[in-house]
């Protein structure tokens, strides 16, 4: 029986793992509101929603929701077409109760029929977009929002153009500093981290971070001009007073409830935020050092009260997210306590300490999502993937090209057809054996035959010789195909003009008969 996803004894190792992860979410979230064109507060509602609200209604044990980069282009359009971003609000509520929809009606099933390949891919390629995208931040070109993973970004770059760009333009010593310090104190830790003792439980990251703070301070005393300011420092909105803190959040406008452009809206997230947080899941579940395996309906069901929630109250959609699920299992979580954790930091950060958040460098920030990239994309994983065959590589290395080169959900399509196609061509292998030895032939079915195996049935009996004693072995199939059938029965009955005894050996020939019948004269069963 498979544990619960939520227990106090793990606190441990929960507590220093939320810390983590709430860290790396603060400029994603703010990060995805800025893309969108929305209220920077509404991405942290959205991050503290997805911890709190979603964490406590999933069953998944280590998965990350909130505000996904994936749903920016929609979000972003949406918010431009409907009358204001009351509306969007509701549209985002209502995406919300067809979530819930969704997952009553075990819609979660979908997940299951995903490609191990394309999975591995979009882990790989996420891994390599995160390292891609967070080296201009770790040179101090900060012109991209953090969180963006399409290859043509809003300032006119792309990834590898932005690369370029942040190398000869835009390098800031103070940025490149605090970034390598941090990326050598990861890789380090994570060979020295100790097995046991209250050191085990020290979070890399957190260093990172306090390494960054400190350091730029160091930085400004010793060489003013290279220190970091305010556009290479988190941005967290400050209210004045708690008037103003609650003025941040927003109510949807229900007057709209009748607008088909809303309904549309909601629709469109309802639909894209669903298949975003199913993949991600099914994810996540795979790097689970303990291989747990997620209610994908339950999920469905936890994200629509997610998005109720989030709409109601201003927030941003939100999805689960495999950048803060995999710093996550990374930081060593066990249960979604760490989940539920991180919404509350989160809460309790930009209500009572957004000065403070704010002197944290995205250099520093940087190295934790480069380590965390590396985690995912390691060379290790492509040498299995070659290992496994054609088959699995290729839908992988595609998928990972694909991602790179557009953006999260159009690669994740083109991975899911190239995998498809060779689930497809799988099928198409040769399913039917034949032989001839004298007058003694023998058609044999090595798996269950289905429509496509129409052409080569067909095939097989055309070559049965007049006079043959013929053996038609169903004994390996489970089911046959209606239209093999009807091919087996017009054989069969034209058997007897061609001088052809037909047996059928196999349960199948009992539990399809009459449907595979011939005048006894001509066949019999074994």
């Amino acid at each position: 029986m498979q544990k619960p996803t939520l227990s106090l004894g793990t606190w441990r190792a929960d507590l220093p793992a939320s810390i983590v992860v709430a860290l790396v979410a603060l400029p994603l979230c703010l990060g995805v509101a800025l893309a969108s064109g929305a209220p920077l507060f509404s991405g942290l509602i959205a991050g503290i929603v997805g911890g709190v609200v979603v964490g406590a209604l999933s069953k998944s044990p280590l998965s990350v929701s909130g505000p996904a980069a994936g749903l920016t282009v929609i979000v972003f359009a949406a918010i431009e077409r409907l009358p204001s971003f009351e509306a969007f609000l509701l549209a985002v509520m209502l995406a919300g109760i067809l979530q819930v929809a969704f997952g009553l009606t075990r819609g979660g099933v979908l997940a299951e029929f995903v490609p191990s390949s394309v999975i591995t891919g979009m882990l790989a390629a996420i891994g390599l977009i995160l390292i891609l995208k967070q080296v201009p931040h770790a040179l101090g070109y900060d012109g991209d929002f953090e969180g963006d993973f399409e290859f043509m970004q809003a300032d006119g770059y792309n990834t590898f153009s932005s690369i370029w760009r942040a190398a000869r333009e835009s390098t800031a010593t103070g940025a490149v500093l605090i970034a390598l310090a941090g990326l050598a104190f990861l890789f380090w830790w994570d060979k020295a981290r100790p097995k046991t003792g209250p050191l085990r439980f020290l979070p890399g990251p957190l260093v990172v971070v306090l390494i960054g703070v400190i350091g730029n301070m160091l930085i400004g005393l010793v060489a003013p001009g290279s220190q970091l300011g305010r556009d290479h420092l988190v941005q967290v909105p400050i209210a004045g007073s708690f008037g103003e803190f609650t003025g941040l959040f927003s109510l949807p406008d229900f007057g709209q409830i009748g607008n088909m452009a809303v309904w549309t809206t909601a629709v469109t997230l309802a639909i894209v935020a669903s298949l975003e947080s199913l993949l991600s899941v099914k994810a996540i579940d795979e790097l689970d050092p303990k291989r747990r395996t997620t209610d994908k309906n339950r999920e469905l069901f936890a994200q629509g009260g997610g998005n109720i929630v989030s709409g109601l109250l201003g927030g941003l959609p939100v999805t689960s997210v495999i950048v803060r699920s995999s710093a996550n299992v990374d930081s060593g979580a066990e249960s979604k306590l760490s989940t539920m954790m991180h919404g509350a930091w989160l809460l309790l950060s930009v209500a009572l300490i957004p000065a403070l958040l704010n002197l944290i460098p995205l250099a520093a920030l940087a190295a934790v999502l480069i380590a965390t990239g590396y985690k995912l994309t390691k060379p290790a994983l492509f040498l299995q993937r070659y290992k496994q065959g054609w088959t699995q590589f290729v839908p992988f290395v595609i998928t990972i090209l694909a991602i790179l080169f557009t953006d999260l959900l159009i690669g994740i399509g083109i991975g899911l057809a190239v995998g498809f196609a060779f689930v497809i061509a799988r099928n198409f292998r040769t399913a039917i054996t034949f032989a001839c030895d004298g007058n003694d032939c023998l058609i044999r079915a090595r798996r269950n035959l289905y429509f496509i195996h129409k052409y080569e049935l067909q095939r097989e009996l055309a070559q049965v010789p007049d006079g043959a004693d013929l053996l038609i072995d169903l004994s390996s199939t489970s089911y046959v195909d209606l239209d093999n059938v009807d091919i087996i029965n017009s054989f069969i009955k034209g058997a007897q003009y061609r001088n052809i005894t037909v047996m059928v050996r196999g349960d199948i020939g009992r539990r399809t008969a009459p449907l595979i019948q011939a005048p006894s004269s001509e066949v019999s069963y074994a």
